[in-house]
Order: structure tokens, then C-alpha cells, then sequence
């Protein structure tokens, strides 16, 4: 029954959302009082790589770059990335450990480290440059 309702909502959601690539004239005032009149697509969904695939480090001691959406919740009773990241669960989730550096003497995690996002970044390829650039090579 779950999964019939699950497939009945995606099915429904798909329907109800299919046109909205297409741009719309509108009529709305901006936080300015601006007049807003017409509506952008949509920007490219970013891909990233397929499993087993990384970009190089352009530098010595770079962080490693996250090869999915680095999105998942980081809070201060949980980290996403230890689920399937620790020492622990790594091997069994296939995927990269938390490096020695992270870890204290015992092995544990150092909660230096906790913020895993403040250093690592997703390799996302973005199709649209996000700042435009006017400077020449």
C-alpha cells in the first residue's frame, strides 16, 4: 500500500510540475516594489562524477573533494558525513574513511574536525559559469 501511494504522489508530482521549465509572464512586486514581469527557467542541475571517479589536487595538503552533494545535515548532535564516513562504517558502506588526521591518539573523532564542510567542497559540474567573468586569459 506504501508504495502504491509513493508511486501515485511521484506520478502526480510529475504531472503537476511539468511545465515549469517553460518562462511565464507574471505580475508581482519585488522586496524594491519593483515590477517583476516575466520568469527564469530554471538553472542546469549539477552533476558529479560517476562512482570511482575524482579530480585530482591541484596542491599540496588540499582537501579532498567530495564526489556527491555535500548537503546532508551537520549539526551539533549529529554529523551526516560519519554515517557513512567513521572508521567504523566505512568499509561497510564503501566509501572513504575518515582520514588519520581526524582522529585522535584512541582512534576516535576528533571534533576539531566536525565541520566536514568547511574545508571539503562537492566537484559538482556546474553547466553555467556562476560569476560571470569579463577578465581575458
Amino acid at each position: 500500500m506504501k508504495t502504491l501511494l509513493s508511486v501515485a504522489t511521484l506520478i502526480l508530482g510529475l504531472t503537476a510540475f511539468g511545465g515549469q521549465a517553460e518562462t511565464a509572464s507574471v505580475a508581482v512586486k519585488s522586496l524594491r516594489q519593483a515590477e517583476v514581469t516575466t520568469a527564469l527557467a530554471a538553472d542546469a542541475m549539477p552533476t558529479y562524477p560517476t562512482k570511482g571517479k575524482a579530480i585530482e589536487r591541484t596542491f599540496i595538503h588540499q582537501p579532498p573533494l567530495i564526489p556527491h552533494k555535500d548537503s546532508y545535515p551537520i549539526t551539533a548532535k549529529k554529523n551526516g558525513c560519519l554515517t557513512c564516513h567513521s572508521t567504523d562504517k566505512a568499509a561497510k558502506m564503501k566509501a572513504t574513511a575518515v582520514d588519520k588526521s581526524h582522529l585522535e591518539a584512541d582512534g576516535k573523532f576528533n571534533n576539531e574536525y566536525y565541520f566536514c564542510v568547511q574545508c571539503h567542497v562537492a566537484q559538482a559540474d556546474n553547466k553555467d559559469a556562476i560569476v560571470g567573468n569579463t577578465h581575458s586569459k
